[in-house]
């Protein structure tokens, strides 16, 4: 029984270092913040996707692979309300990432995060999905096709990186900028739709309506410029397009209740 037992696990070690090897070469470090920098994956050829928070700037924003190439890649759009943020870069790597399905993941799976460090070295962490449920809107206001919430240490950094299912296929982008510090994966299905919106329009739609009409509260010295007996109205969000590269932009109106 235990030369069985740990057969299982050495058979389920095996997968799990073939799984990180093979998906390892779409695994990237992105530079685009001033001290440590994230993690991201080569979605598609020429694409890579990461968290939001990661991103800090706009330009100079460099991608370091496996290899210990370096290259420049543009931002081509952001949705803070899923964490994601998508780059363009013109070098990238020869093997794409195999897609999961997130909605075959069930409480207690094992599952792998991958993430790539400063100097470029890939690392993982193991665990298993410690809660999962069907759709989710966070508190920034975005919508998740699935909840899954990770019972695993995600170190500083793994945010960006890839989620891999026992099979060694991408689930989802490991994240903590969607549960106030909770690790999340935001599901396949949810990055694929988000991706197309920022590559098409540069913008996602869903950070427009979730603040649409939005409650919120000022302080108290704008209410009474305002000649106001209440600190509470609501935010209105429009989308234009603005700057010579016309570049999608936000335009806020306030509404205030008396």
């Amino acid at each position: 029984m235990l030369d069985m037992a740990n057969s299982i696990l050495e058979t389920i070690s095996s997968e799990f270092a073939s799984a990180a090897e093979k998906v390892g070469s779409s695994v990237v470090a992105v530079h685009a913040r001033r001290w440590m920098p994230t993690s991201g994956i080569e979605w598609n050829k020429g694409v890579v996707v990461t968290v939001h928070h990661g991103v800090q700037r706009d330009e100079d924003i460099k991608v370091l692979f496996g290899d210990g190439r370096a290259v420049s890649a543009k931002l081509a759009g952001r949705d803070p309300s899923t964490d994601i943020a998508v780059l363009r870069i013109e070098e990238g790597s020869s093997v794409e990432p195999q897609p999961g399905d997130s909605t075959s993941l069930r409480l207690g799976h094992l599952v792998l995060a991958l993430g790539r460090t400063r100097r470029g070295e890939l690392v993982a962490s193991s665990g298993i999905i410690g809660g999962i449920s069907g759709e989710w809107r966070n508190w920034r206001g975005g919508q998740l096709d699935q909840h899954i919430r990770l019972d695993l240490a995600l170190y500083p950094g793994f945010s960006g990186g890839p989620l891999l299912n026992a099979r060694g296929e991408v689930v989802g982008m490991n994240t903590r900028g969607l549960a106030r510090g909770r690790a999340v994966t935001v599901p396949v299905v949810t990055v694929d739709r988000v991706v197309e919106e920022l590559l098409n329009k540069g913008i996602s739609l869903g950070p427009i309506w979730a603040l649409l009409c939005s409650r919120w509260r000022c302080r108290t010295i704008c209410a009474r410029s305002c000649l106001l007996k209440r600190e509470s109205g609501c935010l209105s969000c429009t989308s234009k397009t603005m700057g010579p590269q016309k570049r999608p932009e936000c335009c806020w109106e306030t509404f205030f209740s008396k």
